[in-house]
């Protein structure tokens, strides 16, 4: 006798942080709240925490709601194996909430299969080109940006102008390196790496 269990996934991303809606969507299907499995995370692939431990609780018969396509991942191929696992291997059914016609428990014919199967390419189509899309601005918005002057990353700690004095009266003992770290205002691991590009130092 097969179980009969259900479960809902949720994910958000950088870009959407607010898992209000999709818990919601959960609340209105009856889902147990300890039954709704919750990543933070982007969805370009399905390495991630919550997704796995779903996967190695479903069981053949269990259902799984999730909101939307999208929601399940981003990459249009992973989006075809994760269900094919999911529907195929673990044989759970699949209930998308915002494209019902992605409902695994109808049309278990050949026509219900092909019709599942054909709404499953062009939204996991979708979801992929929409990744793309996002990914394309955000690297416009960045090459304007520094078009602009504005500086990525960390910023770039400034070498003292008596740098190599600094590390000779420390080699001297003159200077302790706690002194030495507070005047260069550097952390020990980066006093350490200039240093050794200084000419006739040596680390100690």
């Amino acid at each position: 006798m097969t179980s009969q269990n259900t479960y809902g996934y949720v994910r958000v991303s950088s870009a959407d942080q607010n898992e209000g809606r999709q818990l919601a969507a959960m609340r209105v299907t009856g889902v147990a709240g300890e039954r709704i499995y919750i990543d933070k995370q982007s969805g370009k692939d399905f390495n991630r925490p919550q997704y796995k431990k779903l996967k190695s609780v479903l069981r053949e018969g269990d259902l799984l709601y999730i909101l939307s396509i999208d929601r399940l991942g981003r990459d249009y191929e992973e989006i075809q194996e994760q269900w094919r696992i999911l529907t195929k291997e673990i044989k759970a059914d699949i209930c998308v909430l915002d494209m019902l016609l992605l409902d695994t428990r109808r049309g278990k014919d050949l026509m219900g299969t092909f019709i599942e199967d054909l709404v499953l390419q062009v939204l996991s189509f979708v979801a992929q080109s929409e990744r793309e899309s996002i990914r394309e601005r955000q690297m416009q918005g960045i090459a304007a940006a520094k078009e602009r002057g504005i500086r990525f990353g960390r910023p770039k700690i400034e070498m003292p102008e008596d740098f190599s004095g600094v590390v000779h009266a420390w080699e001297r003992k003159q200077l302790t390196l706690n002194e030495v770290l507070a005047r260069c205002n550097m952390s020990k691991s980066t006093f350490y790496r200039r240093m050794r590009k200084q000419p006739n130092v040596r680390e100690r």
